[in-house]
């Protein structure tokens, strides 16, 4: 049977591995050097004035640079780029044809909210609501809110103002060719439905409350139904403005088909 080795104990003290060099710092830039950033959008329209889009006499598209100018593009934003936040197929178009054109596919819902502390969600909202083409968004209560959230899409966006509910329930009265719109209720609060089991009207009001006292007490009396978005953490409540945006979609889930 071989012998096992045995180990000797060594009377030098152990030596403990050399210490790694952290990784060297990189050089300060420059103040005279520009930092440079990726830039969003697109650049001027290819091919220069000459390759811009134009129109005939009848308004078909036309190659001919001596035709006018399509009424739906900027001249601006065609030589210097379009750098805006919008969807490929509005580059280098102006505001009002941005809004012209949505007008003729906005779906029939509305969004309201309100707006009794200047509440900084109400900027969220309007880009969502723009996001999934609302007719319009309703500030109750207040008129001045925060654009800061909204990403200037308070450009392409109806926007309008009620000095409370009383009179968005006025207005909500006459809309709908005169039929009224619902009012629907979005908070947490005992006796509401869950949103993700509810049919939604396809032309309604979805009503939002401020971020920490939820709807008033003459909101919820002024709704035909009140849903609440099904939770499953510890948190009692979410962000109004994440609130707007499963609200929205859960509309969209049932009444709007995908765009092409």
């Amino acid at each position: 049977m071989p012998a096992v080795p045995s180990t000797v104990p060594s009377s030098e003290p152990p030596v403990d591995p050399p210490a790694e060099t952290p990784p060297a710092a990189p050089p300060p830039v420059p103040d005279d050097v520009p930092v440079r950033r990726e830039q969003v959008g697109v650049g001027p329209w290819p091919g220069g004035p000459a390759a811009w889009p134009r129109v005939d006499a009848t308004g078909a598209p036309s190659s001919d640079p001596d035709d006018p100018l399509d009424p739906r593009y900027d001249p601006t934003l065609l030589a210097e780029g379009d750098r805006r936040n919008v969807v490929d197929g509005y580059r280098y178009w102006t505001v009002e044809a941005v809004v012209a054109d949505l007008d003729t596919r906005r779906h029939p819902f509305h969004v309201a909210i309100e707006n009794w502390h200047h509440d900084l969600n109400i900027g969220s909202v309007v880009r969502t609501a723009n996001a999934f083409a609302a007719a319009a968004v309703h500030v109750v209560g207040r008129r001045r809110w925060n654009r800061r959230g909204a990403m200037v899409t308070d450009r392409y966006q109806h926007v309008r103002h009620h000095d409370d509910v009383s009179a968005l329930l006025a207005w909500a009265g006459g809309a709908g060719g005169g039929v009224g719109l619902p009012v629907i209720g979005v908070d947490n609060v005992p006796g509401s439905v869950p949103i993700e089991t509810y049919d939604l009207p396809r032309e309604c009001v979805l009503l939002l409350g401020q971020e920490s006292s939820g709807l008033t007490p003459e909101a919820l009396a002024a709704c035909t139904a009140v849903l609440h978005i099904s939770q499953f953490g510890s948190t009692r409540s979410i962000n109004a403005g994440a609130a707007a945006g499963i609200a929205l979609h859960a509309w969209v889930r049932q009444h709007a088909d995908p765009p092409a």
